[in-house]
C-alpha cells in the first residue's frame, strides 16, 4: 500500500544512500524530506528522476518556529490527500558544534535543538497522523557509550545535567571549546534514546520508536563546523579506517539505516539498532527517571510552539499509554 516516510538529514552523508535505498526498495513509498534551503528539492528532483514519489518541505531544525512550519505543511498535505497515509518518520539529521556556546533563535543550545527537540516537535505535530503499523527511528551515536572503544578517545562521553541545563548554552566545562561542543553531540544523543524509550512507552500501539546507530562513519559532513585539521582528517584520514571493526563506510551506515526505517532488521520498540543488529545500549541509557525528566523538559520547551498548532485548530491524539 502506498504510504509516506517523513525523513530529515536525507541530502548528504548516509541519509543520501538510505533514501536512495528506501524508495529503490519500497516503491510504494513516498518520500518527504524536509531540509534548509534548496537542498530538498534538488533532492527530490533527483530521486524523482527514477521515476520514484519524492517531494520536500523547508525548514530550519535550529528553529522550532521552522520546524513546526514545516510539520503543519506535512499535516496539511495529507489532510488534502496529497500524500499517502503517514507511515515512518526518519529523524536523522544531526549537528555538532566547535564549542557549546551557539544559540539558537528559540534560546536554546543549538547542538540540543536540532538533536533532540526538533524530532521531538515533529513526532509530537505528526503524532496523530501516523498509520499503523509506523515505525520512527531516530539517528544516534555510539559516543553516549564514552568510553574508548566507542569512540577512540575522538570524542568525550556524555554529562548529563537536568535537561534545563543541558538545552541551555554553557552546561559543560569549557564550552568554548571544542571538548565543549563534542561534549554536548554525545550527551545530545544519550537524550535522544532516552526519548526514544519514552516514545515507546507513550506512543499509540503500533507505532514503534528505534533507536539507529550507524558506528562512526568518516567521510561525513557531521564536523563540518569544525577546525581545518579535524576536517582534514575526517575526510581524507580517517575514512581508511571503514577497512577495520572500527569504523563503517558510508554506504553501509546508509543501507543499515534503511533497512531498520523499511523494517527488514526487526527492531521492536523502544530498542537500539547498532548498525545491522538489536544491540544493548550504554548502561547509563537505561534510566526512567531521566527519561521521564527529559520528556516533561522537553514538552515544556516545545510547548508554546505546539499551543500555536493547537490554536489553529488541528488536534493532537493525546498519550495513549501509561508512564
Amino acid at each position: 500500500m502506498p504510504h509516506t516516510i517523513v525523513m530529515t538529514g536525507a541530502s548528504r552523508g548516509i541519509g543520501r544512500i538510505a533514501a536512495e535505498r528506501i524508495v529503490s526498495e519500497s516503491p510504494d513509498v513516498h518520500l518527504l524530506v524536509v531540509a534548509r534551503g534548496s537542498s530538498g528539492a534538488r533532492l527530490s528532483a533527483a530521486l524523482g528522476e527514477g521515476r520514484y514519489a519524492v517531494s520536500h518541505v523547508e525548514a530550519d531544525l535550529g528553529s522550532l518556529a521552522s520546524v513546526r512550519s514545516a510539520a503543519m505543511a506535512i499535516r496539511d498535505r495529507l489532510s488534502r490527500g496529497d500524500l499517502p497515509p503517514l507511515r515512518g518518520f526518519v529523524g536523522n539529521a544531526g549537528m555538532q558544534y566547535t564549542n557549546a556556546l551557539t544559540e539558537g533563535p528559540d534560546g536554546f543550545e543549538s547542538t540540543f535543538t536540532v538533536n533532540v527537540l526538533a524530532n521531538h516537535l515533529f513526532i509530537r505535530l505528526l503524532e496523530d497522523r501516523f498509520v499503523a503499523p509506523a515505525r520512527i527511528v531516530i539517528t544516534v551515536s555510539d559516543t553516549h557509550f564514552g568510553d574508548f572503544q566507542h569512540n577512540m578517545g575522538m570524542v568525550p562521553g556524555p554529562a548529563w545535567r537536568s535537561p534545563d541545563a543541558l538545552a541551555h548554552t554553557g552546561a559543560f566545562p569549557e564550552p568554548e571549546t571544542t571538548a565543549g561542543g563534542r561534549t554536548a553531540y554525545s550527551t545530545s544523543k544519550l537524550a535522544a534514546i532516552y526519548l526514544v524509550h519514552e516514545y515507546a512507552r507513550r506512543l499509540p500501539a503500533g507505532i514503534d520508536a528505534v533507536a539507529y546507530n550507524p558506528g562512526f562513519v568518516p567521510g561525513t559532513d557531521l564536523a563540518r563546523n569544525a577546525d581545518p585539521v579535524s576536517r582534514f582528517a575526517m575526510r581524507r584520514i580517517l575514512p581508511a579506517l571503514t577497512l577495520t571493526p572500527f569504523a563503517t563506510s558510508r554506504g553501509a551506515a546508509g543501507r543499515y539505516l534503511a533497512d531498520v526505517v523499511l523494517g527488514a532488521t526487526k527492531a521492536p520498540t523502544g530498542s537500539y539498532v547498532d548498525r545491522g543488529r538489536v544491540a544493548r545500549s550504554s548502561e547509563e541509557s537505561y534510566d526512567p527517571r531521566r527519561e521521564r525528566e527529559l520528556w516533561d523538559a522537553a514538552e515544556r520547551f516545545t510547548a508554546a510552539t505546539v499551543d500555536q498548532s493547537r490554536t489553529s485548530s488541528i488536534p493532537l491524539s493525546p498519550n495513549s499509554r501509561p508512564r
